[in-house]
């Protein structure tokens, strides 16, 4: 079976209007959502170290939209993860507001805000790292397709990890806020698995509706 490579091209059918001002609606509402969230941040280096993602995120999308469009449900997604990164950073996760509501309501023994952020960290990277496959490899179809996606989530959750262990060696308790442990000694195996868990329901629930936002940008690929 010939396999083409699934490069870029405009769908030949052109995309309505609102179609093509959505990724820049959202990009101006996550810059707007990062600015505000900056004043009055409980802890100004975890801000930073928390939003950090989407100072660099932002910008690279912004630049590369005319070489390397983002479907427009990539797009919403990243919108969604960047707002949990930017309000996690305004309170510091283990202070957020709503988490301590839900830790009141369901009587937890934790504000589960870092474990939303987690979840978020493998169900969104897992569509960014399925629609970079789908389009710039020959793994469309594949069987590979998904477990590589997971295994690329979990790589990057285990970088992610590491990343604060270093803030931990080198800010010792002024990094207790990244951190966002609470007490808990199994707080990096949970991270993991947390983003394992968003990584297969991602994968569960959106790659049909992903394909079909591929194609509406590309034009269908066939194998």
């Amino acid at each position: 079976m010939s396999v083409t490579h699934p490069t870029f091209r405009p769908s030949q059918d052109a995309r309505p209007a609102p179609g093509r001002r959505l990724p820049a609606v959202l990009a101006l509402a996550v810059a707007a959502a990062l600015v505000v969230s900056a004043f009055g941040a409980a802890d100004p280096t975890t801000w930073v170290l928390e939003t950090v993602w989407v100072m660099l995120g932002l910008p690279l999308v912004v630049l590369l939209r005319k070489r390397f469009p983002l479907s427009g449900l990539l797009c919403g997604l990243l919108a969604v993860h960047a707002t949990v990164l930017v309000v996690g950073g305004h309170y510091t996760y283990a202070e957020v507001p709503a988490g301590d509501w839900v830790r009141d309501l369901f009587g937890l023994d934790r504000n589960p805000y870092d474990r939303l952020g987690h979840l978020m960290q493998g169900f969104v990277p897992a569509i960014l790292v399925r629609e970079l496959l789908v389009r710039t490899s020959p793994l469309r179809g594949s069987r590979w397709l998904a477990p590589l996606t997971v295994c690329a989530c979990l790589a990057f959750s285990a970088v992610f990890e590491m990343l604060e262990w270093l803030a931990a060696v080198t800010g010792g308790q002024a990094a207790d806020a990244f951190l966002a442990t609470q007490g808990d000694v199994w707080d990096t195996q949970w991270d993991m698995f947390c983003a394992l868990i968003g990584a297969t329901c991602s994968l569960l629930l959106l790659s049909r509706v992903h394909d079909r936002a591929v194609d509406r940008l590309t034009g269908p690929v066939r194998d």
